[in-house]
């Protein structure tokens, strides 16, 4: 499939090619084309040649991408067939490129495979911010589901502290002089209580 500009500049009989191929798969039972090269002409003579990669659709299918380039910000599914050529010194990118080279019927492309992959980056942050949400929700649902009522817990702060009186012959026994400089000092041998006589 020729693209033929004529002359451009000092470009002159500048000509793009594209060499398609058809293969029938089994798998699929049915056939495909793939572009299988790319090559650029100008001045009658082959200037540079590009490898297509990833480029192919059923062959009652056109084939659409966004960018098909041979630079890496766009996937470069474009690439340099040797490093001898002049492939190197030339960029190339297609814009909303579509493409089909058999069965065309009335000059329409047929439908279009296109070459988005299922997962692409916004697809991934997309679930992966939908699965954050859900978590936040299980979350919160899981707290609402546990919630207490908190009636108890304040009738039990706003009620004074409560201490049983201890009798005097009591006191007298759980206390233990203690060994100072003069002063007789008592410490309560009870755990329950943390007062300290001196």
């Amino acid at each position: 499939l020729s693209l033929k500009f004529g002359d451009i500049g000092n470009l002159k009989g500048l000509v793009i090619r594209f060499l398609l191929t058809t293969s029938y798969y089994q798998l699929s039972v049915q056939n495909w084309f793939s572009l299988h090269r790319l090559q650029l002409l100008y001045n009658h003579s082959i200037q540079a040649t590009f490898n297509a990669t990833r480029i192919y659709a059923p062959a009652s299918y056109s084939y659409h991408c966004e960018h098909v380039s041979s630079l890496q910000r766009y996937d470069a599914l474009l690439i340099p067939s040797s490093a001898n050529d002049l492939s190197k010194l030339w960029e190339v990118t297609f814009i909303d490129f579509q493409i089909q080279g058999f069965n065309i019927q009335e000059g329409h492309f047929a439908y279009a495979k296109d070459c988005a992959a299922f997962f692409s980056p916004a697809i991934l942050m997309g679930l992966v911010m939908s699965l954050i949400l859900l978590l936040v929700l299980a979350y919160a649902l899981h707290m609402l589901i546990h919630l207490k009522s908190l009636d108890r817990h304040y009738e039990c702060k706003a009620s004074p502290a409560y201490f049983a009186q201890m009798k005097d012959n009591d006191v007298g026994e759980e206390k233990e002089p203690l060994r100072s400089s003069g002063n007789e000092s008592f410490e309560l041998r009870n755990q329950e209580f943390c007062k300290i006589y001196i």
